[in-house]
């Protein structure tokens, strides 16, 4: 019987074949800045010189079903003709596939034997996988906004390779747990522990293995007596962890939280909005701008060269019936699947072409007129109504995501006549604004602040808004929707920019936070005050109450898309949730681009949110000792049933944090936690808390615990 398995291969040299040129994945220590490690189950180096090509090589030992997974925060396939990698091991029982993250679409899976090359442990083998010639069938890969690649382990039982048991992570939690990570059957009852030079007794708890992670477990340990300041000393079999804990001290006060706050864009089913707790979902953006309901068409833009094609995500009525959403409305939509704007014939000099197209070369129109009566039919016959109707997607750079069809820059005033509602089956959500600039400036640029009396653009459009509706004698919207993109540049991937990610939402709710990025260094292009201070939601909820003063309820509905892309992490660098007591009753609507289930977004709403057991209806306000908001986040809640909430979010990725809590009651709690030593793994178990005086997190850790009674 085969009771675990470690399938190790070495790659050098990993790279996209390119019509034009090649992109570099990995060579020589490190994978490229834009892309990020995605793996589970394994246990990866990527400066490893037995076997080499350079001066270094990535050494991968996964187990069963378990994987190297690389990340592209572009798009790359069919950009790239090829992959090409060297790779050295005793043929292993790997396949190769790739994944559309954005659908959760992957390609078939492509076994290494496929390629009909032998490989061995002590030297490199070449490989080239032509996306064009695909083994073992010589198939093409399907066009797709492909962008990851994954070498996968497989199950093999044929051969018994006994995984080594290994001691991975061993970190104090809560008031008196130390969470102990391993792979392998480790001797459990060699675990020792010291507080302050005294030896405690402990007993072991629930042992827990995460889906996600399956090559991981993790055992919760009860200490005889709970934490305290000082140093605390774990030996696990021939490994030693230690760690100084210092206090701080907590206070708190309740207030409600919108139920909508967690918003994903284009989900992709029920299991997911399941799992990581999605209450709301949007349909819309770039890629739906120019659907039509009526043949299920669509255009990609600026996104895939112009080019019509059906529609990804399913219709927009099969969609609604099991996420309730925002849908996306404009002038002119695709009139079928096949047409594009811009031919070699006609337009000869263009940068790039798409690589995998073989339509001919003349130019076709892409598109019909999309009228109200269109909007209004479509509208009037889904089975399932929307619960929410955006209307469009980020018109402010239409003239460049969809310049065939809108070559112009949009104005104040064009973008203003777009938003008729002859036909209104759900609440309303405008302007959909494209990020900081755009809050204040179109893209005409500053003669259009000019030509109305130098007003900013979201308070001209709020200034409009209420005077349409004391002419038509009700009110036309509902939320106030923007698009936010955190805009620090942190593409260099080091310690430095794993920091400012960690700082950078602060943007969303801190009044005292300037922006570490033009925002914050250049000359204001807008008139609002405090210009160099994004602090989004108090600075949309006050302009909401000053130019739109419909009712008290809207000042507390501001819809924002975040894009979870500028804010994604590496190796233990956290995603803070931006969930915080400072904002959540003030965002209505945030819609962030979706993710896998193991990607920062993921794992943060599934931190919140994750399959039914929830944060709860109403947040507190927290007051911390000496509180750094760069390193620490706390934020509370409770439920209608007085059940406390708590999430502690752990920045620091050397040292544990540790807490006096005050207001929460002893007891039964579930307890979820991510990160740490360990990575990224999920884990949860219910476990007793007796005092809440000193509470510790580890390094690099996000801990989710709720009173159970």
């Amino acid at each position: 019987m085969v009771r675990g398995r470690l399938f190790p291969f070495v790659l050098a040299a990993l790279f996209l074949g390119y019509v034009k040129g090649d992109e570099d994945i990995y060579i020589d220590s490190a994978i490229s800045s834009t892309w990020q490690d995605w793996s589970w189950g394994s246990t990866i180096s990527y400066t490893a010189t037995d076997v080499k090509d350079g001066t270094s090589s990535i050494s991968v030992n996964s187990g069963a079903y378990s994987a190297l997974s690389l990340y592209d925060t572009s798009i790359f396939a069919n950009t790239f003709a090829g992959l090409k990698f060297d790779l050295a091991g005793d043929n292993p029982d790997i396949s190769i596939y790739l994944t559309d993250t954005a659908t959760s679409v992957n390609s078939d899976f492509i076994a290494l034997s496929a390629f009909g090359l032998n490989t061995t442990a002590s030297a490199l083998t070449s490989f080239t996988l032509d996306f064009s010639n695909i083994p073992p069938n010589g198939a093409s890969l399907p066009t797709g906004n492909w962008n990851r690649i994954t070498f996968q382990s497989g199950g093999n039982g044929a051969v018994e390779i006994v995984v080594t048991p290994e001691f991975l992570s061993a970190e104090p939690l809560g008031a008196n747990l130390v969470a102990v990570t391993t792979k392998g059957a480790v001797d459990l009852t060699s675990v020792k522990f010291t507080l302050n030079g005294k030896a405690l007794t402990s007993s072991a708890n629930t042992t827990y293995v995460p889906a996600d992670t399956p090559a991981k477990t993790i055992t919760y340990f009860t200490l005889s007596s709970p934490f305290a300041a000082g140093t605390l000393a774990i030996a696990a079999g021939t490994a030693t962890f230690s760690y100084t804990l210092t206090a701080g001290l907590v206070s708190s006060t309740y207030r409600t939280i919108n139920p909508l706050i967690y918003g994903v864009n284009f989900a992709t089913d029920t299991a997911y909005v399941k799992d990581i707790g999605v209450s709301i979902s949007r349909w819309g953006g770039n890629a739906v701008t120019a659907y039509n309901p009526f043949g299920g068409f669509t255009n990609a833009g600026a996104d895939w060269f112009f080019e019509n094609r059906n529609i990804d995500y399913g219709s927009a009525d099969d969609w609604l019936g099991w996420v309730k959403a925002c849908w996306c409305k404009l002038a002119w939509v695709a009139k079928d699947a096949t047409s594009y704007s811009y031919s070699a014939a006609v337009y000869p000099n263009q940068a790039k072409y798409d690589p995998l197209s073989s339509r001919p070369v003349s130019q076709n129109v892409s598109y019909v007129p999309w009228s109200t009566a269109n909007v209004t039919t479509w509208l009037k016959g889904l089975v399932n109504k929307p619960a929410i109707l955006a209307i469009d997607n980020e018109m402010e750079i239409a003239h460049s995501t969809h310049q065939d069809m809108h070559p112009a820059p949009v104005s104040y005033d064009e973008e203003l006549a777009t938003y008729d509602q002859p036909f209104r089956p759900a609440q309303v959500a405008m302007p959909s604004t494209c990020a900081w600039w755009f809050y204040w400036t179109s893209a005409v640029g500053y003669t259009d602040n000019t030509a109305h009396n130098n007003t900013d653009w979201l308070p001209y459009f709020l200034q409009k808004m209420k005077a349409n509706d004391a002419s038509v004698g009700k009110r036309t919207l509902d939320y106030l929707d923007i698009h936010y993109y955190f805009a620090p540049d942190t593409s260099a991937n080091d310690d430095a920019a794993k920091a400012l990610r960690m700082r950078m939402t602060r943007s969303l709710w801190d009044t005292t936070y300037v922006d570490e990025s033009w925002i914050g260094t250049s000359t204001p292009q807008s008139h609002q005050p405090n210009a160099t201070i994004v602090q989004l939601i108090p600075r949309m909820q006050s302009l909401i109450a000053a130019n739109y003063p419909w009712n008290q309820a809207l000042h507390k509905r501001v819809g924002i898309h975040v894009d979870g892309r500028r804010y994604h992490w590496r190796l233990r660098s956290l995603q803070t949730p931006w969930v915080s007591s400072e904002c959540t009753d003030s965002m209505a609507l945030p819609t962030g681009e979706h993710r896998p289930r193991t990607s920062p977004v993921g794992l943060a709403y599934w931190l919140y949110r994750g399959a039914g057991n929830v944060f709860g209806d109403r947040s507190a306000k927290f007051t911390v000792t000496g509180f750094n908001p760069n390193v620490l986040g706390v934020y509370a809640g409770t439920t209608s049933a007085s059940k406390p909430s708590l999430v502690i979010v752990n920045k620091d990725l050397a040292k544990p944090v540790s807490l006096n809590i005050s207001g929460f009651p002893t007891g039964k709690y579930f307890i979820r936690h991510f990160g740490g030593l360990a990575g990224q793994a999920k884990f949860q178990t219910t476990q007793t808390i007796s005092s809440f005086s000193y509470f510790v997190v580890p390094a690099g850790t996000a801990v989710f615990i709720k009173y159970q009674g």
